[in-house]
């Protein structure tokens, strides 16, 4: 399976974003911590040279927690400020201002010798579709600034946003890039529904999934769908759409709306924390 999305809008929001950098001093890139490899941008690096950088690791709570701890101390070494996060959370969200002020202490220097005071720090957040990003920003700001949604592409256009006195904030769209050069990093996008579902052969995309499940978290797809999970990988969904009574006529299985409810459940969560990047 070859997936790829990379729709106008987001060569529009990639214009934006280059057009505004040079009034940027940090960018916060958010990632999801299910595949914190897979879903950095390289674009994103190449806008951002020569910037400090904030890594967030968003939706640790559906990630497992010890290859999280791995992949922050492989950022870290990379030169990254860098945490994990539930930006739905908004006591975690707010932790992001200690790495803006620690990054910015070098610019904040500059400026006073420059004899500029209280100049506010600019920051850029960026990420691929459906991260959080939206959330991150309104659990930061502490009310609902940024347009949010559990389907990607939400945000269109770029927004300046205030936090407190000293930080200007860019909001951005969410973007790819145009080719994945690695097929499975576009399948791992899809998988965490950073990809437009609609564009997708879903029920191949749930059967490499649970084949993925199975092997990386033995059990998990037994216990939720009550099937065995060693069978042949073709008779997987099939078993769940039966088990989940999802028929058609002439109780013929749906394989489609069995593939909806496995890729719906993995990316709620219900299918246990699970990291599908591993660190080298």
């Amino acid at each position: 399976m070859e997936v790829q999305w990379y729709p106008g809008h987001m060569t529009k929001a990639r214009r934006m974003m280059e057009e505004n950098i040079k009034l940027i001093d940090i960018v916060v890139e958010l990632v999801d911590a299910r595949v914190p490899m897979s879903s950095r941008n390289p674009d994103i690096d190449k806008l951002a040279n020569n910037k400090k950088r904030i890594l967030l690791l968003n939706k640790a709570d559906l990630a497992d927690d010890n290859l999280t701890k791995e992949w922050l101390a492989y950022y870290k070494e990379q030169g990254f400020y860098a945490i994990k996060l539930d930006s739905r959370k908004s006591n975690q969200a707010k932790q992001t201002i200690k790495l803006i002020e620690e990054a910015s202490k070098e610019k904040i220097e500059r400026d006073r010798k420059r004899g500029i005071k209280n100049r506010p720090i600019r920051i850029m957040v960026a990420g691929i579709p459906n991260v959080g990003k939206s959330t991150f920003i309104n659990s930061l700001v502490g009310k609902g600034v940024a347009k949010t949604g559990d389907k990607p592409g939400v945000t269109k256009g770029k927004q300046w946003i205030k936090i407190g006195k000293n930080i200007d904030l860019l909001d951005t769209p969410g973007i790819l890039w145009p080719k994945f050069e690695d097929k499975i990093v576009g399948i791992r996008l899809a998988m965490i529904g950073s990809v437009n579902d609609e564009l997708l052969p879903r029920e191949e995309l749930a059967t490499m999934l649970m084949d993925t499940l199975r092997n990386d978290n033995p059990g998990v797809i037994s216990e939720r769908y009550n099937i065995d999970e060693s069978i042949e990988l073709n008779s997987l969904l099939e078993n769940v759409a039966i088990n989940r009574n999802c028929l058609k006529k002439g109780a013929e299985p749906d394989l489609l709306k069995a593939a909806d409810i496995v890729l719906d459940e993995f990316r709620a969560g219900t299918l246990g924390r699970v990291c599908l990047d591993k660190p080298n």
